[in-house]
């Protein structure tokens, strides 16, 4: 008899009011993430000063290195043009490669 009436009390929550409200709580969790994270970045941006770049010295190649040609030229070429195109997506047949110079 006392188990009849506590479980008789119950509320029913319609399902409307369950989605609504879960989908509430969510957005409402992410808009606290983004709040969160674009607090997070304008201290970041305070507290971390940009460093300056260093300058790069350029590296010193030796003179035989800098005149000796490249060897297997054609095959060279030919695996460059194909690494562009696939870059590209485009066919091979479509990229004219004028000049390759060796650093």
């Amino acid at each position: 008899m006392l188990l009849e009436a506590v479980t008789s009390t119950a509320v029913d929550i319609p399902g409307w009011f369950v989605v609504v409200m879960g989908l509430g709580i969510v957005f409402f969790g992410l808009i606290c993430i983004i709040l969160l994270i674009s607090i997070m970045g304008a201290i970041m941006k305070r507290v971390v000063k940009p460093q300056p770049e260093k300058a790069v010295a350029p590296v010193n190649v030796p003179a035989a290195a800098q005149s000796t040609e490249i060897p297997n030229r054609s095959e060279f070429v030919a695996a460059v043009a194909a690494v562009i195109a696939e870059e590209l997506g485009t066919d091979i047949t479509k990229i004219r490669i004028e000049s390759i110079k060796k650093l």
